[in-house]
């Protein structure tokens, strides 16, 4: 996942596009890949979980046979590593 941070004085909420390759699977399972990892980020879009700014997020082949808990939670760890990774610069 790469991170922009929105530099805007006011905030606005996070903008989250999607990298999903051919060796994820066929048309259908990128689709259905790119839809669930939206609802993640639709039911975590809370000022307090995602942080304003532009979001690029990749998934490898592994992403598709997650279930959405599972998909949930490494989107979870990975904005909280985000977040980490921003308190310290």
């Amino acid at each position: 996942m790469v991170f922009l941070v929105d530099g805007a004085p006011q905030p606005s909420p996070p903008r989250v596009a999607f990298a999903i390759g051919t060796r994820v699977g066929n048309a259908v399972v990128r689709n259905r890949l790119r839809r669930r990892l939206r609802a993640v980020f639709a039911e975590g879009a809370g000022a307090d979980t995602v942080p304003a700014g532009a979001y690029l997020v990749s998934a490898q082949p592994a992403a598709a046979a997650l279930s959405y808990t599972e998909l949930s939670n490494h989107v979870r760890r990975a904005l909280s590593r985000l977040d980490e990774g921003n308190r310290r610069s």
